[in-house]
């Protein structure tokens, strides 16, 4: 079988899932059960100076019969006392000195309170501090949160900061809620953080009650900004990663994936992106800690099937793939084709294609069902006509290059070649 175990800045545990800084990781009771079922570490719910949480704290965007596709949440940092949070954290690493125990932190903005917040943590014996500079709502009018993690100025001084009196790995998470996570990436490396973790949570509204007219989650006829996560964020979250995987600056540390990662197949697409570890909440939340399981033997079973070793052997291997637009080759086309046997005549390709592509499906008219078919001079090859067809493989989409050579599209113009004559 291969071989899960990870080394993130020399913290090591026997597999790559952590569970995030959440709910989940909020006190000894919940950690020991994550541990008991066999996660390989946790970043402990953010420490700082005690909050008061309202009621309620959460809302969720379902679809087509899926519940909680998106999480929204209005929770702050830990409500618990210090005291009692770090004497649980000194509990959970005695009992399981195997695991990865990382502990978020968001001080209040003085060198002071995070040397301070630092030595209290570090007296725990935990491996690695994670520091929060992305919660996007009930902090930033502080300072804190993504005040810090939108500023990369600030985000430099603050790990500055930290790295004056932190003697173990730091791990700096990004917020989402920026225009690009390279900025503040590479401010925090400057600043000396040991590696990043990526995404925060998203600034969302998931909706609006029909009934009271006040969005969700609902506070006495009021609501708030919230933090977006769950399986609708990932396409953000890997977007993200790989931009921090790319970067020359930002890619030279360790990074953990965060965002929307529910299934192992996730938990791969993130290492395949960069990620050395991966870390969850939402779909734990939604199904418990047993999934680690599911998570553990999915991965396991594809590294043996792929003849990988250890989780080194395909981090980041994906990251080379990704290129701009003008270099993609113009060359390279596709089009569509539809199995007859596995068609079931459901007609949604067709309407798809006609209604609002490229009108290639061809429609015959016949009984006791109507056939399709491609017409290939039309077809783009988008992969519409693919993707809303309900039978896998039914619909495939052949290669028919339309000349040997790559070409792209900055050369392509400099050539002069003609445009579409349509």
């Amino acid at each position: 079988m291969a071989d899960l175990s990870t080394n993130f800045l020399g913290i090591k545990s026997p597999n790559p899932f952590w569970l995030a800084s959440a709910p989940p990781t909020d006190k000894k009771y919940n950690v020991l059960r994550a541990f008991e079922a066999g996660w390989g570490g946790v970043v402990w719910k953010t420490l700082g100076s005690q909050v008061k949480n309202v009621s309620s704290r959460y809302s969720a965007v379902d679809y087509n019969g899926t519940k909680m596709m998106g999480l929204n949440n209005i929770e702050l940092i830990s409500d618990r006392p210090l005291a009692i949070n770090l004497r649980e954290i000194a509990e959970c690493i005695r009992e399981f000195p195997d695991r990865a125990m990382v502990v978020s932190l968001m001080a209040d903005n003085t060198r002071d309170k995070w040397h301070e917040l630092i030595a209290q943590v570090e007296d725990t014996g935990a491996h690695g501090l994670e520091l929060n500079f992305g919660c996007p709502h009930g902090m930033t009018e502080r300072g804190m949160g993504a005040a810090v993690g939108q500023d990369p100025e600030i985000a430099k001084m603050v790990v500055e900061w930290v790295m004056e009196k932190a003697t173990i790995p730091v791990i700096t998470k990004l917020t989402p809620n920026v225009h690009s996570v390279v900025p503040t990436g590479r401010a925090s490396i400057e600043g000396g953080t040991n590696a990043l973790s990526l995404i925060n949570t998203i600034q969302s509204v998931t909706g609006v009650d029909l009934d009271t007219f006040v969005p969700n989650p609902y506070v006495a006829g009021k609501s708030a900004y919230g933090g977006y996560c769950g399986p609708a964020v990932k396409p953000v979250a890997l977007k993200m990663l790989t931009t921090i995987a790319q970067d020359p600056v930002t890619s030279r540390v360790p990074i953990s994936g965060i965002g929307g990662i529910s299934t192992w197949k996730d938990a791969a697409e993130f290492m395949l992106l960069g990620a050395t570890s991966v870390q969850v909440c939402t779909a734990v939340m939604k199904h418990g800690f047993r999934i680690i399981e599911d998570l553990c033997d999915g991965l396991n079973n594809w590294m043996d099937e792929k003849g990988f070793n250890t989780i080194y052997d395909f981090i980041g291997k994906s990251v080379p793939t990704i290129t701009h637009w003008e270099d993609l080759d113009i060359n390279y086309h596709i089009v569509a084709n539809i199995n007859q046997d596995k068609c079931i005549h459901c007609g949604l390709c067709y309407i798809a294609c006609e209604d609002t592509s490229h009108q290639a499906i061809n429609l015959t008219y016949g009984k006791p069902y109507n056939t399709y078919s491609i017409i290939e001079n039309e077809c783009v090859g988008c992969n519409l006509c693919k993707l809303v067809c309900p039978v896998d493989n039914c619909i495939t989409m052949v290669e028919q290059r339309k000349g040997d050579e790559y070409l792209n599209w900055i050369e392509f113009q400099q050539r002069g070649l003609p445009l579409n004559d349509h």
